[in-house]
């Protein structure tokens, strides 16, 4: 893929103060000069999967946190607390929060939008096999709505190239934007941990006994 310095640089902006609660000045200072080239090989090495595919971004950004936690040589736990401490950000927070899925008509415009990622694979074959392959499931369960992958391109990079291990750091933020949008994420299974498919089945928060 084409290296893009902007979610780098943004992202590092806001993970500073959240990385120096938890690690301290020195740590973060050092971590986050190791990884700038760390990063940008990490996204060089992946194959290109379309420069106006919607969920590249997953993956500009995803690396970030992966790149800082390898590089930091930090617990994959440890900067997943520091991810969440970022997410809660007030900026970050405006910036994930503009669809509340406990609302009939939020919830249709989320499924509306992860239909359109699908829409945008099937218009272009020749990154349909190397991009994320969603399946729909609206009969699976009564609230909600429910989707899975057999197919990423963070985990296929992540196993051919060491990142295993720091692959959770980015998929756990899954859960985070679930829950700034007023919603819970329900999965049993993700590649990343050995599992066939990323599963999610997401309801909103005021659901407290989905079905």
């Amino acid at each position: 893929m084409k290296y893009k310095s902007f979610y780098f640089k943004f992202l590092t902006f806001f993970l500073k103060k959240p990385m120096i609660r938890k690690f301290g000045e020195r740590a973060t200072r050092e971590s986050l000069k190791k990884a700038k080239p760390v990063y940008r090989e990490m996204i060089e090495k992946t194959e290109d999967i379309g420069q106006d595919n919607p969920m590249a971004g997953n993956i500009y950004m995803g690396y970030v946190f992966m790149a800082i936690c390898r590089a930091g040589n930090f617990n994959p736990d440890d900067f997943i607390d520091v991810t969440a401490d970022f997410m809660n950000g007030k900026i970050i927070k405006r910036l994930t929060s503009g669809l509340n899925l406990n609302k009939t008509e939020d919830l249709k415009k989320f499924a509306c939008l992860m239909h359109k990622m699908q829409e945008w694979a099937d218009s272009h074959p020749e990154y349909k096999n190397k991009t994320w392959d969603f399946h729909f499931d609206e009969t699976l369960h009564k609230d909600g709505f429910y989707y899975y992958f057999t197919r990423c391109p963070m985990n296929t990079f992540a196993r051919e190239n060491g990142y295993l291990d720091v692959l959770p750091v980015a998929c756990n933020t899954d859960y985070l934007s679930c829950a700034a949008r007023k919603g819970v994420l329900h999965r049993e299974q993700t590649l990343a941990s050995g599992g066939d498919i990323c599963d999610y089945w997401i309801v909103g928060d005021q659901n407290k006994n989905p079905r």
